[in-house]
């Protein structure tokens, strides 16, 4: 199995709902509107599999300052390979002169994200949303 990272936004719906769903997200119920947020994000890395999307991380940004990573996201069969570590160096090294890199994790990710050089901060996420996930 050779992974290799692509620093593409064009996604079919059909690749994207089929990764999101993987892990069970409900964004993947959404797949047009998936491939217009990947479009629209400031950058978009991924892991591929021969033609199968198997990782992907986003980055939402106002081009200077801050840097918002919204998704990140292994198919299972591909997670504990070294994919998310090395799609999360990819973002890192290019927002590296930002000043501040954001991130919301769920408590089960807090380790791997540590892990990543992120650290717990001080204040609450709060979201308005109609997506679980």
């Amino acid at each position: 199995m050779e992974i290799v990272y692509s620093k593409t936004k064009e996604f079919t719906s059909e690749q994207l709902q089929s990764l999101f769903l993987s892990v069970e997200w409900s964004s993947g119920n959404y797949p047009d509107k998936l491939v217009v947020a990947m479009k629209n994000a400031h950058s978009v890395y991924s892991a591929w599999n021969d033609d199968k999307l198997v990782g992907l991380i986003n980055c939402l940004s106002d081009g200077i300052m801050t840097a918002y990573f919204h998704y990140l996201l292994v198919s299972p069969e591909y997670q504990d390979k070294g994919i998310g570590k090395k799609l999360v160096e990819q973002m890192l090294l290019a927002y590296k002169d930002y000043a501040r890199k954001v991130l919301v994790a769920y408590d089960s990710e807090i380790g791997f994200y540590e892990k990543c050089g992120f650290e717990v901060g001080k204040g609450t996420p709060m979201f308005i949303t109609y997506l679980t996930t």
